[in-house]
C-alpha cells in the first residue's frame, strides 16, 4: 500500500522524499520534542514525554516562536545536532 506524506509548507510541487527506516527500539534514542505553539501542544507533549522517558529515551523539548512561521535555522540546526528521532506537536 502506497502512502501519502502531505507538508504543509505551501509547496507549489510536490517533492520526492525518502522516508527514513524506524528505529528498533526508543532506548538511548535522544528525542526532540518541538511544540510549535499552538494552545495546548504542550499538554500533549508532557504525556509523550513522560512515555518516551518510560521506554528508555532522553528527550529534549524545542519551542518555536510562533506557529505561523518554519522554524527559525538556529532552532532547526540545534535540533539536528542533538537529536536522533523528533516529534512535532499539533494541537488546538
Amino acid at each position: 500500500m502506497s502512502k501519502l506524506l502531505l507538508d504543509p509548507t505551501s509547496e507549489r510541487r510536490v517533492s520526492e522524499r525518502t522516508r527514513l527506516t524506524r528505529p528498533a527500539s526508543l532506548h538511548d534514542q535522544v528525542i526532540g520534542l518541538l511544540d510549535i505553539s499552538k494552545p495546548r501542544g504542550d499538554v500533549f507533549l508532557d504525556r509523550l514525554e513522560q512515555r518516551l522517558v518510560e521506554a528508555g529515551a532522553t528527550v529534549k523539548r524545542y519551542k518555536k516562536p510562533t506557529f505561523t512561521k518554519p522554524a527559525p535555522v538556529d532552532l532547526r540546526q540545534e535540533i539536528a545536532t542533538h537529536c536522533t528521532l523528533v516529534i512535532e506537536a499539533l494541537a488546538d
